[in-house]
């Protein structure tokens, strides 16, 4: 890769992602003003009330992110985002008319808030999914740190300038101008004459399904696993700044929703200035490295904010946070993107947006009502504490490098061929895989299984084992169950990833010479035979054998 392309800048040369950033950027400008309205609206109420507003935000990704995901994943993903834009933009209308009419209480204020939060849980696994779709999987990392830079500069701007419109002409104006935002992703979503391409899902599979196959894949691969141990080690205590940085504002500094804003817009232009020294930070600490100093910087903003009662103190000590910020969170979110197939990349990606936003959500509340009990330090101090103990667990439980991983789809294994023509729903089906391994290779065979047993999990297994003949142990029998015959087609034809394969060979290395695995497939028969479509009234036995180098 040649400098260029290992910019931090690189992705803005694809026209479509340049086009969607910018328009991002003015719908995230828009969203900041909109908050610092609702959460000012709120501020002369209890703290948890006014925490509240981060929760009627984030409680919908937790609700509704899996359903979203298997819609990224089984239709246009520019449908999807286009949907969701119209959606809030009518909402935001919605809020806009009723702070203009004074009538914009706590409990619509909120309510609304959370509609918002349902079109972000419908737009969010779509916009990530589309990612690499719009720029090179080597550049994800430097699109990743680009869309936190839109958003700390919308942060950087927003805030600021919602809290002078408050101040000057009222709620109802920043409300008005969020529901405006959306509309230049829409015309560029619009504009944009993406091929659709189908969703590789198996036919027939329901929307239930879909969510446990995303869940199925999530629970049997490992580094994503990972990714989200650490999501969840950073988020509760990192919710801590945004769910109280209102309170700390008006309770401990004084400000007005001017002031409140400017803070806000401290962290922003924290995190766009950080953007620049952001490659030499990763080249310097690596991926864990970064999420252990970032966390560390933002527990001490906490301890500054806890003990300060001086604005310009709180604002020094704002300006690395949105540093530290940017880092973790650009860093996370590569990482999960890096280790997602394509087929279920949505349902992945909702499941980190679960992790991230169902973190903020449930923490808000929480921080708030230790506020009004303990006091704003004693509180802001606790967040400290677990932000301390989340960068020290890092050298525990690390990220583990993606390199080497391939998610790209492999298509390796035939078609097997059965006597008979079973619909996609009949099922539950088993397959048998038999191998021959010499007793020096048991040990090892047996080893290299287990990542293969991963495979088949994420790819559609509801069970897997792996048995020893006891008339003749060189005899391996490997049998897993697939719900349905489509599900097992989608194992074949869309699922498999490059990474699998390279398992499936590692394994497969060690079978005796001249040996070569013998697959069989067996259909369940409580409910009676399979029959082709042609012989509907002649029965067949719903077990073949057949042999082939795939399952």
């Amino acid at each position: 890769m040649n400098p260029a392309e290992n910019s931090a800048w690189a992705p803005f040369a694809a026209r479509v992602f340049r086009a969607l950033w910018i328009a991002q950027l003015v719908s995230n400008t828009g969203t900041w003003m909109q908050t610092v309205g609702a959460q000012w609206l709120l501020v002369g109420h209890d703290a948890a009330l006014v925490t509240l507003v981060q929760t009627a935000s984030s409680l919908p990704v937790v609700l509704l992110a899996l359903p979203s995901g298997v819609l990224a994943d089984r239709y246009d993903r520019r449908g999807v985002l286009l949907a969701a834009q119209f959606a809030m933009l009518a909402v935001s209308a919605a809020l806009a008319a009723l702070a203009f009419r004074g009538a914009l209480d706590p409990g619509l204020l909120l309510g609304l808030t959370f509609l918002l939060g349902c079109g972000t849980a419908l737009m969010g696994p779509a916009w990530q999914a589309l990612q690499p779709e719009l720029v090179e999987r080597e550049q994800l990392g430097q699109a990743a740190a680009l869309g936190a830079v839109n958003m700390n500069l919308a942060r950087a701007v927003g805030p600021a300038l919602g809290g002078v419109v408050v101040a000057a002409m009222g709620a109802g104006w920043v409300f008005a101008f969020n529901a405006l935002s959306y509309l230049g992703i829409a015309a560029v979503l619009l504009l944009w004459r993406r091929p659709v391409t189908p969703r590789p899902t198996a036919r027939g599979e329901g929307l239930l399904a879909a969510v446990q196959a995303g869940r199925r894949y999530v629970r049997h691969a490992p580094g994503v696993r990972r990714v989200l141990l650490r999501t969840a080690a950073f988020v509760p205590g990192g919710a801590a700044l945004w769910s109280l940085l209102p309170l700390v504002a008006s309770r401990s500094l004084g400000l007005g929703s001017d002031g409140y804003g400017v803070l806000l817009g401290v962290v922003g232009a924290g995190a766009v200035s950080g953007a620049f020294a952001l490659p030499l930070i990763r080249r310097g600490l690596g991926a864990n490295g970064t999420l252990a100093a970032g966390a560390a910087v933002f527990a001490g903003t906490l301890v500054v904010l806890a003990i300060t009662r001086s604005p310009w103190l709180a604002a020094v000590a704002l300006l690395p946070a949105g540093l530290a910020w940017i880092g973790v969170l650009s860093t996370l979110n590569a990482a999960v993107q890096q280790r997602l197939p394509g087929w279920v990349r949505g349902r992945g990606l909702a499941v980190y947006l679960v992790v991230f936003q169902g973190g903020q959500a449930l923490t808000a509340p929480v921080w708030g009502a230790l506020a009004d009990g303990l006091g704003l330090t004693v509180t802001l101090l606790i967040g400290a504490g677990l932000l301390v103990v989340g960068a020290l667990s890092v050298r525990r439980w690390p990220l583990r490098s993606a390199e080497g991983l391939d998610p790209s789809p492999s298509d390796h294994w035939p078609v097997p061929p059965l006597v008979f023509d079973p619909g996609p729903a009949d099922g539950p089906v088993l397959v048998s895989v038999t191998y021959r391994i010499a007793p020096e290779n048991w040990a090892a065979f047996t080893g290299r299984m287990r990542h293969v047993a991963r495979s088949r999990h994420r790819t559609g297994a509801l069970t897997w084992g792996l048995f020893q003949d006891g008339g003749d142990p060189d005899r391996f029998i490997e049998n897993y169950v697939v719900a349905s015959w489509a599900e097992h087609l989608a194992q074949h034809h869309s699922r498999l990833t490059a990474g699998d394969r390279r398992h499936e060979e590692q394994a497969r290395a060690l079978l005796v010479a001249g040996t070569t695995p013998e697959v069989t497939h067996a259909f369940y028969a409580a409910a009676g035979p399979v029959v082709t479509a042609g012989e509907r009234d002649t029965e067949r036995i719903r077990t073949n054998d057949s042999s082939g180098r795939g399952a």
